[in-house]
């Protein structure tokens, strides 16, 4: 996925006209005219927040780092809940650190993604995180299993609750997007669903739960300890935390160049351990393919090992 295509007016036509020009010679490989015309379009329309982000684009494919990250600056001081991702940007081009990324972005993100998001998951992607988490879980409980009280973080359109609802006798379902509650409704899998950010439903949320999944979700978020700690808090003395990330061949977190967090074994490792989680199940599995090349990925169940 692409950053938003958040588009807010400049308020003139003419203007507005030339940020779809622009866009379409970045399309044509051509970001260089692309810049030019931004430029001049600015000038005309300093506060032209997609604009601004547009012209980061167009400057980091034409080469020029710096002029890239004075526009994605400018683009962040105009929308300081960043629903463009423009930290992100800038994170990428080692301007800043790279952090969990803002709550706006990913709800833009997603409420727009949402009327497509099975058909180009599944289809597009080959996406099949619901299933490698199945497998995970009988592997380590056996296909018997049911569970009385299940959590789906971030469920998007249901995905992941259709595939573990027939193991559930009550199942939760807690996403940033309403765009993506709304296709999750429609399935009717859950029996609640909740708008909210997940580490503020786990700091909140009173019962617990026996299983609480996590697919393909913490791909957003740079360290796995802080959601680690939090999902364990929420959990029955035997339960379970099982989710599926993108990983690399070093230690820490990095940010790909597509916005995604990778998570080293090693982090993964000592989140856990830092959560009192002891390792049922960690294997290297790919939930999705890109440019039809499968992305290195990570599947893990953790256990309770200390009650919280």
């Amino acid at each position: 996925m692409r950053s938003p295509s958040l588009f807010i007016s400049s308020g003139h036509p003419l203007l507005d006209r030339r940020f779809e020009w622009a866009d379409g010679l970045i399309a044509r490989g051509e970001p260089k005219a692309a810049a030019e015309l931004l430029a001049e379009t600015l000038a005309r329309a300093p506060e032209f927040l997609a604009a601004w982000f547009l012209l980061g684009e167009a400057r980091a494919q034409a080469g020029d780092h710096g002029g890239a990250i004075d526009a994605y600056r400018r683009a962040l001081a105009l929308d300081p809940a960043d629903r463009l991702g423009a930290a992100l940007r800038l994170a990428r081009l080692g301007e800043r650190d790279a952090q969990a990324m803002p709550q706006a972005y990913i709800r833009t993100l997603f409420d727009q993604y949402a009327p497509r998001f099975d058909d180009e998951l599944q289809n597009a992607l080959h996406y099949r995180g619901p299933d490698l988490l199945l497998a995970a879980i009988h592997e380590v409980f056996g296909a018997d299993r049911r569970f009385a009280r299940v959590l789906d973080l971030g469920c998007g359109t249901g995905l992941m609750g259709a595939a573990i609802r027939n193991r559930a006798d009550e199942l939760v379902g807690v996403d940033l997007s309403p765009a993506m509650l709304a296709a999750a409704e429609r399935k009717r899998v859950y029996d609640r669903l909740v708008a909210g950010e997940l580490l503020s439903f786990l700091a909140t949320e009173a019962r617990p739960y026996d299983l609480i999944l996590a697919a393909d979700v913490f791909v957003y978020l740079d360290d796995l300890a802080p959601v680690l700690r939090a999902a364990a808090r929420r959990l029955a003395a035997s339960g379970v935390v099982a989710f599926s990330v993108e990983t690399h061949a070093g230690e820490g977190v990095i940010l790909r160049d597509t916005l995604r967090f990778a998570h080293g074994e090693p982090h993964l490792r000592r989140a856990a351990a830092e959560a009192s989680l002891a390792v049922a199940h960690l294997a290297k599995a790919s939930t999705r393919s890109e440019k039809n090349l499968p992305v290195e990925g990570l599947v893990a169940v953790l256990r309770a090992s200390v009650q919280s």
